[in-house]
């Protein structure tokens, strides 16, 4: 008798057909005006923890203000001393001109630990050495001059912090911006670097930005600026095993692939400083960091020496569970015009991409070239070799909403690598250059940004491998990925979100994702089929969904309301559709009863 109801029940709402599905582009195949931070449902949880223009940071002693937008970088330091989990550095892209948070960028901190009921992150009050009492604290960068644009950084295994000046300005008067940037464009006389060839030199104040600035993320201060690593639009970096080795990345086209190797381990303020040429003996070529000069100079160096040119360096990481450095090149449509000149003067092209413009039947200094959708590259430190780990796209010059690829990805910007259960997972996100040629659907206005993580156990991995994990707000950038060493929660920050969303996403956001112990291993379950009919697996299912065929499929509620449609996949991403009952139909009319939970 059930069996006849629920055929009844299908034939009244059409679902039983044997008709073609017919396609109508009113019906959305994803969420591509999101205005929450969407995920994977149970057994993960979502938390906003830290919201920007809405939390008020430390300032000073009985002293406040509302903490600055555009989070980018997350920071995590551990505590061994206590049951706390740890300091959480947060940077701010966004330049603004505040008496109380100091002028141009900023950083935020604060200390978490983890509930021990629901494995929730709570917030931890503390009070400073310097008398400063509350829960989040604005990071004083008055010690090295203050700071710009802070957008990615580094974050040691240990817990130190450097934050990235991405702002590259060419004069007072730019980074005055008008009153909005810089009000003290006074000279800058560097003091306590620790680093000889910097103290007590006096440079001008738009000269002391564009340094990778190591922070005291416990006390919520700057230490130094590291200016033996080169004045540079830097994004992220890491350090590497040795507390010897730091590669740094370089948000810029052309970007150039640094190298600071220190004198004594865990001592950055002396050593040397490479950087990469691929078509030279051993691949890497000294910059002089005795000379201030030089340094403040370094773009210039690296063209005189003939270095390596990329399209946009954005993120820097290390797979702990192979030793290998991963870097995301984030792309930029048509690149000639910001690396001919560098090229005519010296400077080189990567191999891949001369065997791309081949491919398109042009040359990288052609206004022809394109790179559109970005990539991410592999080094291996023990042979300095490099390669393309994963190109970004497909590459698709039409989209239409109805047949968008369930797997994609498009301007990969952050990096990071988590580990959950003894397994090394990678987990990028997108900051997308543009919509078009498929970066988002067709007749989709808004840029928006997604993160995936990556099981690196997979040999040779494809884009195919990718799992998305978060969906932010419309307008958002998804940055900032950084986990807890248990494994169980990852950090992500939405950035510079619509205003049109509802609070608090319409705020820059740092949101912990927890539950990562508990539901990882299913974003990888295999499918298993028997091989009778039109068939879906896994069912009940939470994340992704898929078919022993390649077909075109649609989704209905259980009132016949179709919800999505999809041209010619073996699996589709229904970590968007809420808990309940759906029927899923072939092109050729066969149903299956989903679950999703």
């Amino acid at each position: 008798m059930k069996k006849h109801v629920l055929t009844l029940a299908l034939m009244a709402s059409g679902l039983v057909a044997s008709a073609q599905i017919q396609f109508d582009p009113s019906i959305p195949v994803s969420n591509w005006e999101p205005t929450t931070v969407l995920v994977p449902q149970s057994p993960l949880k979502t938390q906003v923890i830290f919201i920007g223009g809405h939390h008020y940071v430390q300032t000073g002693v009985n002293d406040s203000t509302l903490a600055k937008q555009w989070h980018d970088f997350i920071g995590f330091t551990p505590d061994p001393n206590s049951n706390d989990l740890g300091w959480v550095s947060v940077n701010h892209e966004m330049i603004e001109a505040n008496p109380k948070i100091g002028d141009g960028g900023g950083m935020t901190v604060f200390k978490v630990r983890r509930d021990a009921t629901t494995d929730s992150i709570i917030i931890v009050p503390q009070t400073l050495n310097d008398g400063r009492t509350g829960k989040f604290f604005n990071v004083d960068f008055s010690p090295t001059g203050e700071t710009g644009m802070n957008c990615g950084g580094i974050s040691t295994s240990d817990g130190r912090i450097w934050t990235a000046e991405e702002w590259y300005q060419g004069s007072n008067s730019d980074i005055y911006a008008g009153g909005n940037g810089f009000t003290d464009t006074t000279d800058f006389t560097i003091s306590g670097s620790g680093i000889a060839m910097a103290d007590g030199q006096t440079v001008k104040k738009y000269q002391n930005l564009n340094w990778m600035v190591e922070i005291d993320p416990i006390e919520a201060k700057s230490i130094r600026k590291q200016y033996n690593w080169g004045k540079q639009g830097f994004e992220a970096g890491v350090v590497m095993p040795d507390n010897k080795t730091v590669y740094l990345g370089v948000d810029a086209t052309p970007g150039f692939f640094t190298k600071f190797v220190a004198t004594t381990a865990g001592d950055f303020t002396s050593g040397k400083t490479y950087v990469y040429k691929h078509d030279a003996p051993g691949k890497w070529v000294e910059v002089d960091n005795t000379s201030l000069t030089k340094m403040l100079n370094f773009d210039n160096e690296a063209i005189n020496l003939g270095a390596t040119m990329f399209n946009r360096i954005e993120w820097v990481a290390m797979d702990p569970a192979s030793g290998k450095v991963y870097f995301t090149e984030t792309g930029r449509d048509f690149p000639a015009s910001a690396w001919r000149g560098e090229s005519a003067a010296g400077a080189v092209h990567s191999p891949h991409h001369l065997a791309r413009a081949a491919a398109q039947s042009t040359h990288p200094d052609s206004s022809n070239y394109w790179d559109y959708y970005g990539r991410v590259m592999e080094f291996n430190p023990t042979n300095d070799d490099m390669n393309v780990f994963l190109e970004g796209g497909p590459y698709l010059p039409v989209a239409d909403p109805q047949s968008y690829p369930s797997v994609h990805l498009s301007n990969p910007d952050g990096l990071t690598f988590m580990e959950v259960n003894g397994r090394s997972y990678m987990v990028v996100q997108e900051d997308l250059n543009g919509s078009s040629v498929g970066r988002v659907p067709a007749g989709v206005s808004n840029r928006t940004c997604e993160a995936y993580i990556l099981d690196m156990t997979i040999q040779n991995p494809t884009l195919n491998d990718l799992r998305r994990i978060a969906v932010v707000p419309k307008g958002a950038e998804v940055t900032g990925a950084r986990a807890t060493p248990d494994g169980k929660t990852l950090f992500i920050n939405a950035q510079h979100p619509s205003t049109s969303n509802p609070f608090p996403y319409n705020n820059s956001l740092t949101i912990a994702i927890t539950g990562w112990d508990k539901g990882v291993v299913g974003l990888y379950e295999e499918p298993n089929f028997s091989g009778n009919g039109f068939e879906i697996f896994p069912n009940p299912a939470s994340r992704m969904l898929y078919f022993n065929e390649t077909t075109d499929v649609a989704i209905y509620d259980v009132n016949g309301k179709r919800m999505k449609v999809y041209r010619e996949v073996d699996q589709v991403d229904i970590s968007d559709l809420p808990a309940g009952v759906y029927f899923v139909k072939n092109a050729k009319g066969d149903v299956q009863r989903l679950i999703v939970q």
